[in-house]
């Protein structure tokens, strides 16, 4: 037998197969080991500039186990802090979101303001002299913030690298989304928040798995068949690609409509003008290749450890932290297009809800399959791999293969076994 032997993950390369410990999804000391060799050290997804769309805007998120104040300044720029008080560790802003030149911590009165400077401390002249000047009483900044075309990111890893070398490839897929509107991208409408009893891992994988669709989904691609007329009996047609550093994305056709630009029967004959208004600003503007991605292909994208995009009816932007190895909770967002015409804004949320959203027709089915995967690893002893080898070996992955899968597991294998005593056998 050739191949590699990790901990957790086993590559066959005479057989052709890549199999990943069921260990992985069980043990509390593999969620330790991520928290410090993966989510502390890795770049993770924070939030969309349009969150933050008018200077002094803040919001408060937690990322990575962080209670995190992430504020736009007077001048307009970002700024991301932790949000404990130097001087007992009290949460300094307990809104979720809102407008605010400086705030104010409840326990003793101290007053920040949204640079993060403390500006005013009750009982000020029992301390030493220049105490406040000083800066050891400013909130602590996170180690490193950086965006990519809008979407802003924090690093808690000082000596990490940077967001550029660490997206690499996947950066013009994040780039593309930026691109769909002239007039730029928001966040639109409130934030989707629930919990699966499944390790965090089986979301990744779902996510951009195009091989469970057909049987997962088999309810809503009838729904779909009845009221497209029949166009989703078209085959979905397109590629698997891994963009390094644990990133990967499916890019496809699919017979769906996009509310972009392409159009489907049931929308109308005025809809269609109006996309088609829209597909000839693309073209104009980006050129008919890209204009053709935007308006045409799908795309299921992984940013490594935990920030999944998918642009495929409706644009999400969905992250996912674990409590336990059984347990996540999950936020997702809906990203559209400025000044969108009223119906597509319409049907663009209706598809976030229906399809992706907790009480939708996907997410459900979702849930109940990586609840019942998280089951099945009680038989741990007896039945402990996972198999994730269909499509290995292929010069080009078919979007319902799994090299999307094997790309997030090597580099989540690499970084694991950095962790004391995880360099060994499953």
């Amino acid at each position: 037998m050739s191949g590699t032997n990790g901990a957790y993950v086993r590559i066959d390369e005479d057989l052709k197969t890549f199999k990943v410990s069921r260990r992985a999804f069980v043990d509390p000391a593999v969620t330790d080991a991520e928290y410090r060799e993966i989510f502390d050290k890795c770049w993770l997804y924070l939030g969309h500039e349009s969150e933050l769309d008018q200077p002094n805007d803040f919001l408060t998120r937690t990322v990575a186990r962080r209670n995190i104040l992430f504020a736009r300044q007077a001048d307009g720029e970002f700024r991301a802090y932790l949000n404990t008080c130097p001087h007992r560790g009290a949460s300094v802003c307990r809104e979720r979101s809102g407008s605010a030149k400086s705030f104010q911590c409840m326990y003793h009165g101290w007053v920040f303001g949204n640079d993060g400077r403390l500006k005013h401390l009750p009982g000020e002249d029992s301390y030493g002299e220049n105490f406040r000047e000083s800066g050891g009483g400013d909130l602590t900044p996170v180690p490193k913030l950086d965006n990519c075309a809008g979407f802003w990111f924090v690093c808690f890893d000082p000596d990490g690298p940077s967001l550029d070398d660490y997206l690499g490839a996947a950066m013009p897929y994040i780039e593309l989304l930026s691109l769909h509107s002239k007039h730029g991208m928001e966040i639109v409408g409130g934030t989707q928040e629930y919990a699966i009893r499944s390790n965090w891992k089986l979301l990744t994988e779902n996510s951009v798995d195009g091989y469970h669709a057909e049987s997962t989904h088999a309810t809503y691609l009838d729904y779909l068949m009845n009221v497209s007329g029949g166009l989703i009996k078209q085959p979905l047609v397109g590629r698997a690609f891994d963009l390094g550093n644990g990133h990967a994305v499916l890019e496809y056709k699919a017979p769906w409509g996009r509310t972009i630009a392409q159009w489907i029967p049931m929308w109308g004959e005025e809809v269609k003008a109006q996309l088609e208004d829209v597909k000839a600003e693309l073209v104009e503007r980006l050129g008919p290749d890209k204009a053709d991605r935007i308006a045409h292909y799908n795309r299921n994208l992984l940013i490594f450890p935990n920030l999944i995009v998918n642009d495929i009816m409706a644009i999400t932007v969905r992250t996912y932290y674990p409590d336990a190895p059984d347990f996540m909770n999950v936020n997702a967002w809906a990203l559209a297009p400025r000044r969108e015409v009223d119906w597509a804004r319409q049907y663009r949320l209706y598809n976030f809800l229906e399809f992706l959203g907790p009480g939708g027709f996907a997410t459900p089915d979702d849930v109940e399959a990586m609840e019942k995967c998280q089951m099945g690893y009680r038989n741990l002893k007896e039945a402990r791999w996972n198999d994730i080898s269909k499509g290995i070996g292929k010069a080009e992955p078919s979007f319902d293969d799994e090299a999307q899968m094997r790309a997030f597991w090597t580099e989540w294998q690499s970084r694991i076994s950095r962790a004391d005593g995880f360099g060994l056998a499953a």
